[in-house]
């Protein structure tokens, strides 16, 4: 009997400093709620730091150094003011032009041009998407036909989607162009 007191003893101090314990730690305090634990509607609203962040605070980091970001928008047709309405018409340069035609038709022409010229490749067609994806001379890229204002814009892209400046693509706009642009 002498040893089942001692015992109960040990285990009441044992749980009675377990219980000192964690009264101290504040788990059962009244004022130690979190605003997690007040309805939804009343809690504060938590706003992510980057719409905090002043206007203009994250140019420098999307545009870099070097501005690549905004020079090859600039190189590409400008998205559509209204819905509906086709983007303005991109300049000629190296790595596209200007045809008159809609772009259906000039879609179907510049298919026609691709299959006359030797050496060239077509691996897939995208009507919808107004794509041909061709290999030609030992480079693999996209000719793109996209609607503009007053016709069809043909450029030739790489497989980053920025306009492709290799001899190759450049050779092959300026053929298109020589058979397709007015």
């Amino acid at each position: 009997m002498r040893q089942s007191v001692s015992t109960f003893r040990v285990l009441s101090i044992a749980i009675l400093a377990l219980g000192t314990v964690v009264a101290t730690t504040g788990c059962f305090k009244k004022g130690a709620r979190g605003d997690y634990a007040l309805a939804p509607e009343v809690r504060p609203l938590e706003v992510p730091p980057d719409l905090t962040a002043p206007a203009g605070a994250g140019k420098a980091a999307t545009t870099g150094e070097t501005g690549s970001v905004l020079a090859s928008q600039a190189s590409r047709p400008a998205p559509a003011a209204a819905a509906g309405q086709a983007p303005a018409a991109p300049a000629n340069n190296a790595s596209g032009f200007n045809v008159t035609a809609g772009k259906d038709q000039a879609f179907t022409d510049v298919g026609t041009a691709l299959e006359a010229i030797e050496g060239l490749t077509i691996a897939t067609r995208a009507q919808l998407l107004g794509s041909y994806d061709v290999a030609f001379e030992g480079s693999n890229f996209l000719v793109r036909v996209v609607a503009v204002n007053g016709g069809s814009y043909v450029s030739a892209v790489d497989p980053r989607g920025l306009p492709a400046t290799a001899d190759a693509p450049v050779k092959l706009i300026a053929a298109l162009k020589a058979k397709l642009a007015p």
